[in-house]
Order: C-alpha cells, then structure tokens, then sequence
C-alpha cells in the first residue's frame, strides 16, 4: 500500500488519475534509522526520495575540513541530489537521516521511464524544478543580505521541525554561523 503522500505531491492537472497511480507505483517504502546514509560524497545517486516522516541533512565539508550543512529535508519533500541523478555523476555532498524517518523510493531507471512516457510528469517535474531554483536563490540572497537573527526566525517560522529535531551545530552552519553566535540569539529570542 503506497502513501497518500505520493498522491499529494504528483498532483498536477496534466497528469491523468491512472498515470497519477503509476507514478506512486513505482516508488517503494523506505525505512532509515537516525545516523543513516542516503547518499554518501563520492558515489552517484541512483534514487531519489519523498520524504513522509523524520529530518534528513545534506552537507559538505568545507576547505578546513568541516562539515557544513547545506540543506534540511522536512516531510513532504524530495530528497534528491539533482545534478548528481541527472548528470549520472558522484555527488559533493552527504545526505544523513538525523532522525528515524519513513520515506518513499524512486529509482531512476522507473522515473526516467515514467517522465518519459507522461507528459504530465514531466510538466510536473518543470514546476518542482522552478521551485527548487527559486527557493536555492532565495537563500543565497538572504545570507548575503539578511542579518543571521532575521534567518533564523524565518528558519523558525517556515520549518519549525527543523529547530525542533536538528543539532544546534547543524543549524549554525546552514545559517552561516557559529554555535555560540547562534546561542547568543536563541536566548534574546
């Protein structure tokens, strides 16, 4: 039995309620325990996920040799490495669950059949992109522009999972930040 999630995020007016049913289909229930790899710096993604429940990290380690979180995967989200799925080439980064999480697994070989042989799919998969650009735009302007106190608020207000479940060390480093300078605005907060 497959989730009512899938349902939910492959919704889009050009795909039809059969092919809709052969998209989710095609994906099958993961389990990952807290500390899990999804995806390791150095291999090539072969999957991608939806996400139902529990938190994943994406980070990279930096030129001192830190790990550097790079993005916060919630429920209701793919966790995908695009340019290393499409371009069939080793990702930079690592994905870990840091939390046990409940997902939902595509393989490419199944969605490259499927975004093929669906227009639907493929406009479905032009929208996500898009929002995916915008979003990844949107936080290069605001690190570059807002102070960390107005980012960590936003973070707070837009993916309160996030400050709930995460390290205090993995939300410093995605808002550019120390521990102790993201402790200090915790506390005025």
């Amino acid at each position: 039995m497959n989730s009512s999630l899938l349902y939910q995020i492959y919704q889009h007016p050009l795909i039809k309620e059969a092919e809709l049913s052969q998209i989710v289909d095609a994906h099958e229930k993961v389990e990952l325990q807290k500390g899990d790899f999804v995806l390791q710096e150095g291999k090539t993604a072969n999957s991608y996920l939806v996400l139902e429940t529990g938190l994943i990290r994406s980070f990279a380690y930096n030129y001192d040799g830190e790990d550097i979180t790079t993005d916060f995967f919630t429920a209701g989200e793919l966790v995908i490495d695009v340019l290393s799925l499409f371009q069939r080439i080793p990702t930079q980064e690592n994905m870990q669950a840091l939390s046990d999480c409940v997902c939902w697994e595509i393989d490419f070989d199944k969605f490259q059949s499927l975004f093929h042989s669906i227009t639907g799919f493929a406009e479905w998969g032009r929208f996500w992109m898009t929002g995916k650009l915008f979003h990844f735009k949107q936080r290069a302007i605001e690190i570059a522009t807002r102070p960390t106190r107005e980012r960590y608020l936003s973070l707070l207000k837009e993916k309160p999972e996030i400050i709930r479940q995460a390290p205090l060390k993995h939300i410093a480093t995605y808002l550019g930040v120390t521990d102790s300078s993201l402790s200090r605005i915790r506390k005025e907060i």
